[in-house]
């Protein structure tokens, strides 16, 4: 089983967190890995950076920027990567664009992903049809679980042909906006997290976009298996350097 589907069922809520690799410096990416799962998160997105991160808000694009500056390449991030199973246990997922796969080959990136132990990847504009007729049988050769977005705007029809073609989680976008950090959710956000909990589908759901503090990933988490930070860890990394993680995670988990 995969480590992303032995971590889904654990009876708890689950508390994942994005960064970018080489960010705030080139090689600090393995030594904030430790230190996330040493404080108690459950997974961690390793974001690929990418020149033009359609999905990301300011503070993520900005971190991303800054690792390519620093000389952050997807060849850097696998040597850096080399050895990080034999510190680490939870699960590992790279999220990233889809450009810099192809340009190194979606078989040779999703066979060094096994090699490396990575469970699975994110990739925001790798439209679902597209994965599924051309590269789910390579992903599913390697053991990679691909994880899918949703909006408050995806239709039911589409949402029920992500969930059949999944095997992992949902990633639930929290709002149509880019990323960011939100100090708390409306109405229609709550109506949302509703519907979807309602629909009863085979795949767990985990909440992004938005989540920044205890308040919003205990609403979140209301209606999900689990809630993802991204901005809000970056913005900390901003302020701090790799220091302090401990305290951040500590003030999410409360």
């Amino acid at each position: 089983m995969n480590r992303i589907q032995s971590k889904l069922e654990e009876n708890k809520k689950l508390l994942s967190i994005y960064f970018t690799a080489g960010y705030p410096n080139l090689n600090d990416t393995v030594s904030i890995i430790q230190d996330l799962e040493k404080n108690g998160v459950d997974m961690i997105e390793i974001g690929l950076p990418f020149s033009d991160p359609l999905a990301d808000g300011p503070t993520i694009q900005e971190s991303s920027t800054a690792a390519l500056k620093n000389g952050m390449t997807t060849e850097t991030l696998f040597n850096q990567l080399k050895d990080i199973r034999k510190t680490v246990e939870i699960p590992l997922i790279i999220m990233g664009y889809f450009n810099p796969m192809l340009q190194y080959g979606v078989e040779a990136f999703c066979k060094k992903c096994q090699e490396l132990g990575i469970d699975g990847l994110i990739i925001p504009d790798l439209p679902v049809d597209v994965y599924h007729e051309e590269y789910q049988a390579i992903f599913e050769k390697y053991g990679l679980i691909n994880v899918f977005l949703i909006t408050p705007q995806t239709s039911e029809e589409r949402i029920r042909y992500i969930d059949s073609i999944s095997n992992g989680f949902i990633y639930m976008v929290s709002s149509a906006s880019t990323t960011g950090a939100k100090s708390g959710f409306g109405d229609e956000q709550t109506q949302y997290f509703e519907r979807i909990a309602k629909m009863d589908l085979k795949n767990p759901q985990v909440i992004g976009f938005g989540i920044s503090n205890n308040e919003t990933f205990t609403a979140a988490t209301k209606y999900a298996k689990g809630a993802i930070i991204g901005s809000a860890f970056v913005k900390h990394l901003t302020t701090n350097g790799n220091k302090q993680i401990d305290q951040f995670v500590k003030s999410i988990l409360g």
